[in-house]
């Protein structure tokens, strides 16, 4: 069977996809401190490229809803995979032409604009592949992004131990040829027909009126939240804030979170039928509590890394499980339902890392307290399930 007849294709490069938004949001985090060091960026500076990213992906998932059905799902991945490609060649250029920070911010505003079209256009297009147990497709879905966040941090810290820390704008553009190569894979797979497209779905209209849809819009909220704000400041954590040495750090830091919240993800998509997916989103936001918890006020090193670890294992079903459970109660939230969830989502990517870098700044640097102030996402969280479940129930 040829590869536009065959969705397993499909399935693939949707895969490829979140392994390319694992490049974008999980690369530049690896170089905070060299940015610290060789530019002069403060930690609040620091702070706004993480809002700066997630706030270009949240404005892209807003104005999607109304383009991305009229366009077609392959124009807009092409697109999408083109614009990540184009700034991560710029962010090995721009900062050395142009002034460092505003070099570093027009790269993030290029390839986070594709970022947010492929977090807006995957999960719809997976939903739709002919097949069954969507929830455990999603959450394997999903853990591409983790197997990605993993291959970042480890070929990265392989590169930066060969050639040097100095020598990352070259790594910035052998990132760009994922993008690049999985583009030209969407412009063959087959591409199945989406809800929303003929105008056969909710509607922003039709979620805006619907009370379960707040309720999910938050829990996508928290979830971003809790993800972003322990990976983002993971690798910056163990080196400032522990004393242990790069290597070490993004090793046992960002790279073991990744490697865990896959494995959470695919553990999820094979035994999906057994567990129902609000408890263990439930369950998974205490663990997230706990980890915060020791992470900030561990005395111990090491234990403090295992918590960032821990964490990683914590919000691996958070947003897939989301996408799942709005997805079932809501059947034809179609296009506009996934944008909207993804720019809550994004919206908590954003709030959470900045929160955390604020918090530091106030606490005289201390990312240790930082950390603990984003325990308010995953008990908003819980809240948040018990709701969902007493609006199910009525």
């Amino acid at each position: 069977m040829s590869i536009r007849n065959n969705y397993r294709h499909t399935f693939f490069a949707s895969y490829a996809g979140y392994f390319v938004q694992a490049i974008i949001n999980n690369f530049i985090p690896l170089l905070f401190l060299t940015f610290q060091n060789s530019f002069g960026l403060s930690y609040d500076r620091i702070s706004l490229l993480i809002v700066v990213n997630f706030g270009v992906q949240l404005c892209v998932d807003l104005l999607s809803a109304g383009f991305i059905d009229k366009i077609g799902y392959r124009v807009s991945a092409v697109a999408a995979h083109a614009l990540a490609a184009a700034g991560l060649i710029g962010l090995g250029v721009l900062p050395f032409v142009l002034s460092p920070y505003v070099g570093i911010i027009i790269s993030i505003i290029i390839y986070a604009t594709g970022s947010g079209l492929i977090e807006v256009i995957i999960s719809p297009l997976v939903e739709a592949c002919p097949g069954e147990k969507k929830s455990a497709a999603m959450s394997l879905l999903h853990s591409f992004y983790c197997w990605g966040q993993m291959c970042v941090v480890l070929f990265s810290t392989a590169f930066f131990v060969c050639f040097g820390t100095e020598k990352w704008p070259w790594l910035a553009g052998l990132w760009a040829a994922v993008p690049l190569i999985n583009g030209i894979y969407f412009c063959l797979v087959p591409i199945p027909p989406v809800l929303g497209e003929g105008g056969n779905s909710m509607g922003i209209r039709g979620l805006a009126k619907n009370k379960l849809f707040y309720v999910f819009a938050v829990i996508m909220l928290c979830s971003g939240a809790s993800e972003i704000a322990m990976s983002q400041w993971a690798s910056a954590f163990a080196e400032s804030g522990l004393g242990v040495s790069k290597t070490v750090g993004d090793l046992l830091g960002p790279c073991l979170f990744a490697a865990l919240m896959g494995t959470a993800r695919v553990l999820y998509a094979k035994m999906a039928d057994r567990f129902p997916l609000s408890k263990v989103m439930t369950a998974s936001a205490a663990l997230c509590i706990v980890s915060y918890l020791v992470a900030g006020l561990s005395p111990l090193p090491l234990v403090s890394l295992l918590a960032c670890a821990v964490c990683g294992f914590s919000v691996g079903v958070m947003w897939p499980g989301t996408f799942s459970l709005a997805a079932a109660r809501l059947p034809a939230g179609g296009t506009a339902m996934f944008a909207l969830l993804a720019l809550f989502g994004d919206m908590g990517c954003s709030l959470g890392p900045a929160l955390v870098g604020r918090a530091a700044t106030v606490f005289g640097g201390s990312l240790g307290k930082g950390l603990l102030t984003a325990i308010v996402f995953p008990v908003l969280l819980v809240l948040c399930i018990g709701a969902e479940r007493k609006i199910k129930s009525k």
